[in-house]
């Protein structure tokens, strides 16, 4: 499934990427898309920390040599000295069904329990988005709950899914 595919820190040339697809609705997908944002963000935060930090972070998501999109995290304190990480992922439109972000959301969960001692990862979506719900759950992830008017987006509440890993859930 990852065949090809591999996520690596962001480089300067990337910002465009990211500058662009968060200044397009189409770009960014329908499900991403929250209003137009800060157009300095990317660069400020690559400035600072590379887009890599300990509460929140950000690789770019590669098919042979080519950048297709991202995924990011950040931390969620579920105790005093506790947390797990929760993750999206935006994959540009050409990219997009073709198996790319099960793969891609496979490696992040490789890559978030070999290098952090997180024993949870989880990501939510809308509940509208099913193509977003069969990538998690392609690439192991267990439909937990139901949120109900979780989040805003064009106009309207909407109930988001949330799905989790555990560490010992992490397909082989």
């Amino acid at each position: 499934m990852t065949e090809g595919m591999r996520l690596r820190p962001v480089t300067e040339p990337d910002l465009d990427t990211l500058d662009e697809m968060f200044a397009d609705p189409e770009q960014v997908g329908l499900f991403n898309w929250s209003g137009f944002s800060d157009p300095g963000m990317w660069r400020r935060r690559f400035t600072e920390n590379g887009l890599l930090a300990d509460d929140r972070s950000v690789l770019m998501v590669e098919v042979d040599g080519t950048a297709v999109g991202f995924v990011s995290w950040y931390r969620v304190q579920t105790g005093r000295t506790v947390h797990v990480f929760q993750f999206g992922i935006s994959l540009l439109p050409a990219a997009r069904g073709r198996g790319h972000g099960a793969a891609a959301q496979l490696l992040l969960a490789r890559y978030l329990f070999a290098h952090s001692p997180v024993n949870r990862i989880q990501a939510m979506t809308e509940a509208e988005n099913l193509v977003e719900q069969r990538s998690l759950e392609k690439a192991g992830f267990v439909r937990e709950a139901v949120l109900k008017e979780h989040t805003f987006r064009d106009g309207a509440w909407r109930d988001e899914v949330l799905y989790r890993m555990l560490r010992g859930e992490l397909p082989a």
